[in-house]
Order: structure tokens, then sequence, then C-alpha cells
């Protein structure tokens, strides 16, 4: 699921659901919900997810597989 691998990805970025959340533009619960897999990201969401954590978007969905 998707709640894990964000997790994973924003614990090895050194970043907090704070941090993570200002450097996506969205809420921190929106991020805690994400990572409890109560919410599912839209593709824009996703997007800046992937770029606030530096990662590509091809690699964070295969590890999502």
């Amino acid at each position: 699921m998707i709640g894990s691998v964000l997790k994973s990805y924003r614990k090895e970025a050194g970043m907090t659901q704070e941090e993570l959340a200002q450097a996506a533009g969205v809420h921190r619960t929106y991020i805690s919900l994400l990572e409890r897999n109560q919410k599912s990201p839209t593709l824009k969401v996703y997007f800046q997810l992937c770029q606030a954590l530096d990662s590509a978007p091809s690699k964070f969905m295969a590890d999502i597989e």
C-alpha cells in the first residue's frame, strides 16, 4: 500500500509529516491519512509528494507494487 512506502520515503528523507506536508503543499493531517492508508492521493498530489521527496514517480510506484 502507498502508506507504508510514503512513510518509508519520508523517514529516509529525514522529514517529519509537517515538513513533507509543507513541501508538498498539503495539510499535515492529509499526510497522516495517506500513511495510514485511509486516503489515496490524487495524481496531482502524488507528483507533489514525489517532488517533495526528491523521488522519481516511477520508482515510487514500483516500490508500491
